[in-house]
């Protein structure tokens, strides 16, 4: 069963108020330990005309390897990056949908390993990412809290 993830209001890839931000909406299904998102790429999110920028990609891969924490926990289930191996296949297009895909290799509950995908409509694989996620120091998840009350699910 599909579930949809909470949102931030301020993160770059997700957030509902970031006016400068991607907008990303992702879900997930616990059967098959997946995070997705679909959605279209404005072209002001370009490094050269017609071509998603890389940081963008590396962005959105990054975020949903992150969210995978949420598919059998919560808010104090979420990692962070300590490493991420990208590759870029070909050209990601902008003004095109897309779906950037992620999917949990290993959970120790310190630390996990994920793959994520950015594909086309047809499936073509654009930029893949295997990534490696670990608890964050207390300091930094101590920082979180106060974002905490702002993530949910808006389904407007």
């Amino acid at each position: 069963m599909i579930h949809r993830q909470p949102s931030s209001r301020s993160c770059f890839v997700c957030g509902r108020d970031n006016l400068a931000g991607v907008h990303a909406i992702f879900t997930m299904d616990r059967e098959t330990r997946e995070v997705r998102a679909e959605l279209v790429l404005p072209e002001r999110f370009h490094g050269y005309p017609g071509v998603a920028h890389g940081g963008i990609l590396a962005a959105l891969l990054d975020e949903a390897a992150v969210r995978t924490g949420l598919i059998d926990g919560d808010f104090d289930d979420l990692m962070v990056t300590a490493r991420m191996d990208l590759v870029f296949k070909r050209p990601t297009p902008t003004s095109t949908p897309i779906t950037v895909v992620a999917r949990v290799l290993k959970w120790t509950g310190t630390r996990a390993q994920v793959a994520a995908e950015v594909r086309l409509g047809d499936g073509t694989v654009t930029a893949r990412a295997d990534v490696l996620l670990a608890r964050p120091p207390p300091d930094v998840a101590a920082a979180w809290v106060a974002e905490r009350p702002y993530w949910r699910v808006d389904e407007s």
